[in-house]
């Protein structure tokens, strides 16, 4: 088995030798050099890094060794580099580590300690590896843009891999910015129209003067401006998928129209009398009542019974136990990457995350942890960041000792694996028990 690759960025050839003594289970790289030691990085990916901040050509400073840090983080950003400093060093230490070091030690250095520090350092990278191997399993996924551990946002998921290979008309309903169009697509790329195209449109955001044209298409000379012949949205989605958004704010004379295609399965383009056969499956969402709407006369039976074949409702993000926390380590962590920061949330954060209603959904937490990400001076996210208030506590009425036992321990362990962003030995010492007894608890409660 190949040793693990760890480089030593040093320029005292004393001191080499005692690290490569010391550190002589791994396979050792040795830089003297800022230029050395790039190279190293670039050729041997090592997963680990010790350096000293005082290099040449400026021994006495610590300006070459923070250039390097920063040059070695852009190159590999999931390399744990560990700084070894002198006690004189301390502002340039805690400048390094803001930059994104993972830990540090000062010399004289103590083998034991460093050796602990460097076996930790593997296994945190190793760690993060697999998180990253299993986020792309996900985003290869169909779902891969559903993240939740909450037992009924998992059956959803469960009941659309049902549906999708289906070619019934299927309904979402949910809150706005719960994720109705994810889950469109999600059953879209499960169905066997995978190949052919997605076609979305939003029925509240077009006019609805335009609404007819942009859905069926018109002829040339059709109205003022039609200078062309142009396709509809339905007629572009033949073979695949058509999704329409918020049909709640169609109108009724569109309604009727839409009815007859659903039910003849041809279209007419504006000034057209031309029959065209189209073979489509119609996905729709909204977020308002229909069946309210249906008895209040704003929406047609008929054209109701006919895009609900199957219904499927959303649970809004305040119901999704233990997802806020979950998807805001995710967006964090997807825009920490893009920005090039290394940030973590501070507990009172987490727990204003926790404690807020998400009347804006998904849409509103992602906006939201982006807005810290940027806002945020130090390297921890602060509640201000975040433009949330602060976390109040709120009573459970729970009666029954053995449900509210159940209950208790589920959403005691979604938050705690949410805090840690899914690290279950981290969790397990967050809890206080082993970490076989949190599979056994996470197995009984059915979270994966």
């Amino acid at each position: 088995m190949a040793r693990k690759k760890l480089l030593l960025v040093e320029d005292d050839p004393g001191l080499q030798r005692q690290l490569r003594w010391g550190l002589d289970e791994y396979e050792v790289l040795v830089a003297g050099n800022p230029e050395q030691a790039m190279a190293h990085v670039r050729r041997h990916q090592p997963a680990v890094v010790t350096m000293d901040l005082g290099l040449p050509p400026k021994p006495d400073s610590a300006q070459v060794g923070l250039a390097l840090l920063a040059d070695m983080l852009a190159a590999a950003p999931d390399t744990k580099i560990i700084i070894l400093s002198g006690n004189q060093d301390r502002a340039n230490v805690l400048k390094a580590i803001a930059m994104g070091a993972y830990d540090f030690q000062q010399k004289p250095v103590e083998l034991e300690l460093l050796q602990l520090m460097v076996e930790r350092a593997f296994f945190l990278h190793a760690v993060q590896l697999e998180h990253k191997r299993m986020v792309q399993i996900e985003q290869d996924s169909p779902l891969a843009g559903i993240i939740s551990r909450d037992a009924g946002m998992l059956k959803l998921c469960r009941d659309v891999e049902k549906v999708a290979p289906s070619s019934a008309s299927v309904m979402l309903l949910g809150e706005s910015g719960c994720g109705k169009e994810v889950l469109a697509r999600g059953l879209h790329r499960l169905s066997p129209r995978k190949r052919k195209g997605f076609i979305a449109i939003n029925c509240a955001a077009i006019p609805e003067q335009l609404l007819e044209s942009e859905l069926f298409g018109h002829e040339k000379g059709a109205f003022t401006g039609a200078g062309r012949q142009i396709q509809g949205k339905i007629e572009l989605a033949h073979g695949g998928t058509f999704f329409l958004d918020e049909i709640g704010d169609m109108a009724m004379a569109l309604q009727g129209k839409l009815l007859r295609f659903l039910q003849e399965r041809v279209i007419e383009r504006v000034g057209g009398r031309q029959e065209i056969p189209v073979d489509v499956r119609v996905l729709c969402a909204t977020h308002r009542n229909l069946k309210a709407q249906v008895e209040q006369g704003a929406f047609r039976e008929d054209l109701y019974y006919r895009l609900s074949e199957i219904v499927l409702t959303i649970p809004p993000l305040r119901e999704r136990c233990g997802d806020a926390l979950l998807l805001a380590h995710h967006v964090k962590n997807r825009c920490c990457a893009s920005a090039r920061r290394h940030l973590q949330f501070h507990p009172q954060a987490l727990a204003a995350i926790e404690a807020h209603q998400w009347p804006g959904n998904v849409r509103e937490l992602e906006n939201c942890v982006r807005r810290a990400v940027i806002m945020a001076e130090g390297p921890l996210i602060m509640v201000e960041d975040l433009g949330l208030p602060a976390a109040s506590s709120a009573v459970d009425d729970n009666v029954n000792l053995r449900l509210a036992r159940d209950a208790a321990e589920y959403r005691v362990m979604v938050k705690a694996l949410g805090r840690v962003d899914g690290n279950v030995l981290r969790a397990a010492e967050l809890l206080g028990i082993s970490r076989p007894t949190l599979y056994d608890l996470m197995s009984h409660h059915g979270i994966r």
